[in-house]
């Protein structure tokens, strides 16, 4: 007698959810001010224009540029303004922030603008441990924005998941 197997995982009508899925496509890079300041510290007008001026401006081309200061320097606001201006005809987009802080921003946006319609009564698992650097901010928006629609949400895999929510039954 041949013994039947049985995908219960498929038949569990589970619904998997892959922040992985969602992480930008767009190539990101970093602008650390830092190496235009008098000595990390201080931004000299002058100088920092002329950097600004002659700054190979194409090594961003079609990226996300993520502008950001990695003293604890005193930075006039028109400096990230010029920065803006300069960058304009080559980058995809300019982000003030790190390249994590633009990720988590990015998911953020992307989580706001979720249709929760197909995960309206269902059973989710927000699948966990990819291979891209998912932040854990985007895990907890999105459970956020499910919670009020959906009937489970689980972590991990479905083979193996780990419990967050379950709708209370109305009696």
């Amino acid at each position: 007698m041949q013994e039947i197997l049985v995908n219960k995982v498929a038949q569990s009508g589970l619904i998997t959810i892959k922040l992985e899925d969602w992480f930008p496509k767009q190539d990101m890079l970093e602008l650390d001010i830092k190496q235009f300041l008098f000595h990390g510290l201080i931004l000299k007008e002058k100088d920092y224009r002329e950097s600004m001026a002659q700054l190979d401006w194409s090594q961003y081309q079609d990226k996300v540029l993520c502008v950001y200061c990695s003293t604890d320097a005193i930075i006039p606001v028109w400096a990230y303004m010029l920065i803006a201006v300069h960058s304009e005809a080559f980058v995809d987009s300019v982000y003030f922030g790190t390249k994590e802080s633009y990720i988590r921003h990015y998911y953020s946006i992307q989580i706001g603008q979720l249709d929760v319609t197909p995960y309206v009564e269902g059973r989710l698992v927000i699948k966990g441990c990819g291979d891209l650097p998912v932040p854990a901010s985007a895990y907890m928006d999105l459970t956020a924005r499910l919670v009020p629609v959906a009937k489970s949400i689980f972590y991990g895999e479905p083979c193996s998941t780990v419990p967050v929510f379950k709708q209370k039954k109305n009696i």
